[in-house]
């Protein structure tokens, strides 16, 4: 990073008083949650009026083929969906965000870190560890209860993210890490927040709703180690920044599509109908609408920070189409 051990003399005072996860010994779902996620008995029943993951998340569910395939068709759809998105979220904790929350832990990123930002990123690698657990324990059973054998390894997403890390230069390696921390943590918390806005079975509207309080608040952290970050990067690490903020953004809204044709033709669906979903949502005009609709949050934090302050900001996220010009 810059070199420096102490806080900017610019930075906001108030900031002594911030990077906390506020009352975590008594909010934070690993403390305080009674919910043990198991699937309801009457599993059954709820699905005539509730749903496995929210339809609106799952475009391809209007397809034709699909719609005239009636309800069983959706729900294992959904039900594939949701495992799939479970399993990424566990190696999503574990691999990628508890490892950018190790730079600020640990000093890997070249600032002063203030006592405070370090506890609250101490408590955010515990909060982490558990959404792994349940996720996992949650999958397991959905998993179980639809015979869904063919789990991917490695999301596509995970093997991008990591792809990105590799390919940054080693000074900038740490920084690397917290980025992608960063933004998956102010899209999850958005990401949560819609998903529950649906009925859904009861276990999983429970266990997604534990993880939205937890991340709502991580996300506030993030926003503000970055701002606090961003005041003290040199011009060559802003424009790294600059860059591969973009290129994490564009991953985070990439479709899978070699999962997603899998669980297509998992379910039955003829192969004429899987390429013609397929074409639909991995086209680059699909992949921007999704950034551009799913990213307002961490655009926002990048705003707050003074991020688009910098005319070549602007100008770079425009071109990508995810700010006006």
């Amino acid at each position: 990073m810059s070199g420096s051990h102490t806080a900017p003399a610019y930075a906001p005072a108030s900031w002594a008083q911030r990077f906390t996860l506020g009352d975590w010994n008594t909010r934070a779902s690993v403390r305080a949650s009674e919910h043990c996620y198991q699937l309801p008995l009457d599993l059954a029943q709820q699905l005539e009026t509730r749903h496995w993951f929210p339809p609106a998340f799952l475009p391809y569910l209007n397809h034709p083929a699909v719609k005239a395939a009636g309800k069983t068709l959706a729900h294992r759809l959904s039900a594939n969906h949701l495992v799939y998105f479970l399993d990424y979220t566990t190696l999503l904790e574990h691999r990628i965000v508890n490892r950018s929350v190790e730079t600020i832990i640990h000093n890997e990123l070249g600032v002063c870190i203030p006592s405070k930002m370090k506890t609250a990123a101490l408590q955010l690698y515990t909060d982490e560890g558990y959404h792994a657990l349940f996720s996992h324990q949650l999958a397991e059973q959905i998993a179980d209860c639809y015979g869904i054998t063919e789990r991917p390894v490695m999301p596509q997403r995970i093997v991008r993210l990591n792809a990105l890390i590799d390919g940054a230069p080693d000074k900038h390696k740490a920084l690397a890490w917290f980025l992608v921390g960063f933004v998956s943590e102010t899209i999850i918390a958005r990401e949560l927040l819609d998903v529950c806005r649906d009925e859904l079975v009861c276990s999983v509207q429970a266990m997604l709703r534990d993880h939205l309080a937890d991340e709502a608040r991580h996300s506030r952290y993030f926003c503000e180690v970055f701002h606090y970050l961003w005041l003290q990067l040199s011009s060559g690490q802003r424009t790294f920044t600059a860059r591969l903020l973009l290129e994490i953004l564009l991953v985070f809204f990439e479709a899978d599509e070699r999962w997603l044709g899998e669980s297509l033709r998992s379910a039955g669906l003829g192969e004429a109908f899987v390429v013609e979903i397929l074409c639909e949502l991995t086209s680059p005009s699909a992949c921007q609408r999704r950034t551009r609709s799913g990213a307002g949050a961490t655009l926002s934090a990048l705003n707050k920070a003074g991020f688009f302050d910098l005319p070549a900001n602007r100008q770079l996220f425009s071109r990508a189409g995810l700010l006006d010009e």
